[in-house]
């Protein structure tokens, strides 16, 4: 489990810069960099509409990530396990828009 903080604002899933998803997928299988990476749990938020809260009652600090980035460092069978994550993505209309900011490539 990580710590993460989202940045993206306009997810449905997003409360105060914490996920009410529960867990989340990063995507990105041949990611070499943050921007090759997206939150495939995105899913944007729609004016009038609650966010998808009811998912986790409450927002939550800590969540486990389902990772596809297998050159990040922080990847182990398909698990993130950084003690931080850091989600962004500015006016994203989709999971493209999205990235995980603490992708980090593996060295060879």
């Amino acid at each position: 489990m990580a710590d993460l903080r989202c940045a993206v604002e306009n997810c449905g899933y997003n409360e105060q810069q914490l996920c009410c998803k529960g867990d989340i997928c990063v995507g990105g299988q041949k990611a070499c960099d943050c921007e090759g990476t997206c939150c495939e749990s995105f899913t944007q938020r729609r004016e009038g509409m609650d966010s998808f809260k009811s998912s986790v009652t409450h927002p939550s600090k800590t969540i486990s990530i389902d990772c596809e980035a297998v050159k990040c460092v922080y990847n182990s069978n398909y698990k993130c396990h950084a003690d931080h994550v850091d989600i962004k993505g500015c006016g994203a209309c989709d999971c493209k828009g999205t990235v995980c900011a603490t992708f980090s490539e593996k060295q060879v």
